[in-house]
């Protein structure tokens, strides 16, 4: 619960003070050049999924370069492109693709970062030592979130266990939720089913007070920041990823967050859950916008393991430095 209650109260700080700037203002300013006449506050919003890192970089940014404040805040994927779209915000935080009707109002992205959406029950769930040993399949997964014809534990893990499923899911418009719906078949957001909780970590604190529950979180919502390991009074539920009843140790990586995080970056844990996480401005970005986008697909990438994050490839990030050339 304290890990939880610690996310929260950072979630709610209103205003986080950091700096940020780059070698100049103009386009081709180097990631690793003075930027003394920077100034500004750069603003943030969007998904829980980048909040974490983008304290971080905001810090280690800051220590670089003291002249230009940040605001962050985190609220959801679809708050972040709205407020991007209506210049409330300078950048945005979307943990989910790109749609084209945003595109066509002007959406600018660049992919920063992996990570991955991960399932979750309580840590005294009735069936949590079968459960951990067969998973859950994804025809399971789509039974309870989405036909709303697996209703029981023993359904979900081959009967053992009458209980009646307690399944949640968010109330906000957020990348994990559309991903997770992805995951479970190509659905939307609006198709999954289940009680409708606010934010990432109401959903994990929901689970941790509920015994019978079924959550999905953001794998740095799972897993304590510190220990990385999974939050106290809280259990990341595998996936049965071959279908056969058991979790065998190919597909056993959920014990830590250092765990999981290596699973998503060698492929064993498939996209999606797992997908690539973007910084998204109201068209081309230019000054410190532009500066600090530049480092954070530049030496703001050594950053990403240590708050627990996957590395996008080579050629990925090449592709989002060619478009903010």
């Amino acid at each position: 619960m304290l890990g939880i209650r610690r996310g929260i109260h950072t979630l709610t700080v209103g205003l986080l003070i950091l700096s940020a700037c780059l070698a100049a203002c103009t386009a081709s300013a180097g990631p690793n050049s003075g930027s003394a006449g920077l100034q500004g506050t750069i603003t943030v919003s969007g998904a829980f999924a980048l909040y974490p890192m983008m304290v971080r970089w905001g810090e280690a940014f800051h220590a670089l370069h003291p002249g230009v404040t940040f605001d962050i805040s985190a609220g959801g994927a679809g708050k972040g492109m709205a407020d991007a779209l209506n210049g409330a915000v300078d950048i945005g935080m979307v943990s989910r693709p790109i749609f084209d009707a945003e595109i066509e109002k002007g959406a600018f992205w660049v992919a920063v970062a992996k990570d991955g959406v991960v399932a979750t029950v309580n840590g005294d769930n009735p069936v949590l030592e079968p459960l951990l040993e067969g998973g859950i399949t994804q025809d399971a997964a789509e039974g309870i979130w989405i036909t709303g014809e697996v209703v029981t534990w023993g359904q979900a893990v081959g009967g053992r266990g009458g209980e009646e499923i307690h399944v949640y899911t968010r109330a906000d418009a957020c990348g994990a939720a559309q991903t997770w719906a992805q995951y479970l078949g190509d659905y939307a957001q609006e198709d999954l089913q289940g009680i409708a909780v606010q934010a990432d970590p109401g959903v994990a604190e929901a689970v941790t007070q509920d015994v019978l529950a079924l959550g999905y979180n953001n794998l740095n919502f799972a897993y304590d920041a510190d220990t990385g390991l999974p939050l106290t009074g809280l259990q990341v539920v595998p996936l049965d990823l071959d279908q056969d009843g058991r979790i065998g140790d190919e597909e056993r990586f959920y014990d830590t967050k250092g765990d999981l995080v290596q699973a998503i970056a060698d492929g064993r844990y498939p996209s999606p859950p797992s997908r690539a996480l973007n910084l998204v401005t109201k068209g081309q970005p230019e000054g410190p916008v532009k500066a600090f986008l530049t480092w954070v697909m530049t030496d703001g990438q050594q950053y990403l393991e240590e708050v627990g994050y996957v590395h996008l490839s080579p050629s990925e990030l090449q592709e989002g430095l060619t478009k903010l050339e």
